[in-house]
């Protein structure tokens, strides 16, 4: 077979588009030195620059995405980034490709030697634990993850819904080390009645306001005393990237990303359904029932997000790709929340026929499956390469979304434009 020739994406680069230190000190200092002593010189239309945008000639070098390759810029405040499609064609996502999510703004000091996480609440010995003391006391366990937003491919939905308008990228399966959740909450003794847990990062709120938290989750004490969820250190054997919660994060697969609370510093146990930011309201919450596109439903009525939906990613060619072979490879991922996917299927003709692709198992628990097929085009022309996988409860991807007013859970089937030639 010959090789695909790509169509390159290209990153655009924005001065603009920044986070880190050096923007947080502008951010911070910025109300009370003017512009033009911070550079030196007169800015004639200081006035007209945005509020929150920081100056070109102060961030030359505090890219937001420094260490990362190829990432599509969403938002800057809070910073969030997704990978194309095609660079996610690896079986483990390495570092530089792992899509960023935030809720905040990250904090100002990750050094891992003096980081601290607190287990308390409904606990019957509470604890105050160092990294160092993580890896002492527990058996520290690798295994590739899967984490992908709820909002994953909220771009398509229409009506369009609020929020990051994600498009296919934000997931990825990296190889986590940490130590399981579950033997730190054994050992801190889980109380009777314990109902949830709740989680809270060192991230601060975007308004500036110290006692307010950008995002607090928690999950059913169930679901946390699985064997497969990690308060995570490492992240393909390196320490964490601080974009991806550095130097400690929990790592929830199968559940919405949001579930995995970053810059850890506190678990505590409660015997209510968690409430904190981003638990309540409609945030990461659907109706209960199916809804027409823009229909508006009352708060009473929306449930909170748990397992992810079956779902299948191409990753290669790249869409757009041009070859003059007519036989082609097709590969990707495909994953199912807490299930395996049986199987994923292929086609080339709009849906009138579908070909099974070859699925390999997790390689745990929580990571995504890799597939591949070879198929053959009949002719020069315009194809279309779709996929769709099902997982071993039977559930299927489908052709179109099933909309919900917050565009969550976008599942609908993968599609790639190829050209014979």
């Amino acid at each position: 077979m010959s090789e695909i020739s790509n169509v390159p994406v290209d990153r655009e680069e924005k001065g603009d588009q920044l986070q880190g230190a050096g923007r947080r000190r502008f951010l911070k200092t910025a109300g009370g030195v003017s512009l033009g002593a911070l550079l030196g010189m007169s800015v004639p239309f200081a006035r007209n620059m945005p509020s929150g945008i920081m100056p070109v000639a102060l961030a030359e070098d505090m890219d937001v995405l420094a260490g990362k390759d190829g990432l599509t810029l969403l938002n800057d405040r809070p910073v969030n980034a997704e990978t194309p499609p095609h660079l996610l064609d690896d079986a483990i996502t390495p570092t530089n490709r792992h899509f960023i999510r935030n809720n905040g703004l990250p904090p100002e000091e990750m050094d891992a030697d003096s980081w601290t996480l607190t287990i308390d609440g409904l606990v019957e010995k509470p604890m105050t634990l160092s990294i160092a003391d993580l890896k002492k006391k527990f058996p520290v366990h690798t295994m590739a993850l899967t984490i992908e937003c709820g909002g994953n491919g909220r771009a398509a939905f229409d009506p369009p819904a609020k929020g990051n308008q994600w498009t296919l990228g934000a997931v990825a399966c990296s190889n986590w080390t940490g130590v399981r959740l579950r033997d730190v909450l054994e050992a801190a003794g889980v109380q009777d009645g314990v109902v949830y847990t709740a989680h809270e990062g060192a991230d601060s709120h975007l308004s500036g306001d110290p006692d307010k938290l950008p995002i607090s989750r928690g999950l059913p004490i169930a679901k946390a005393m699985s064997d497969n969820i990690l308060i995570a250190f490492e992240m393909n054997g390196e320490p964490l990237h601080p974009m991806n919660g550095a130097p400690l994060r929990l790592v929830v697969p199968g559940w919405p990303g949001s579930c995995s609370q970053k810059w850890l510093k506190r678990i505590y146990l409660r015997d209510i359904v968690h409430d904190g930011p981003k638990m309540t309201g409609t945030a990461y919450r659907v109706p209960n029932r199916p809804v027409a596109p823009g229909e508006k439903v009352d708060k009473k009525d929306f449930v909170i997000i748990e397992r992810m939906p079956v779902k299948s990613l191409i990753t290669y060619p790249a869409t757009g790709a041009e070859t003059k072979d007519r036989a082609i490879e097709i590969r990707g991922h495909a994953w199912s929340g807490d299930r395996l996917v049986d199987h994923v299927e292929v086609s080339f003709d709009f849906g009138a026929t579908w070909q099974r692709a070859e699925l390999d198992l997790p390689v745990n628990v929580g990571a995504w499956q890799n597939w591949r097929a070879t198929i053959q085009l009949p002719q020069a022309g315009y194809y279309e390469v779709w996929a769709r996988a099902v997982d071993d409860a039977g559930e299927g991807q489908p052709h179109a979304i099933k909309w919900n007013p917050k565009g969550y859970l976008n599942n609908s089937m993968h599609r790639v434009a190829v050209k014979v030639v």
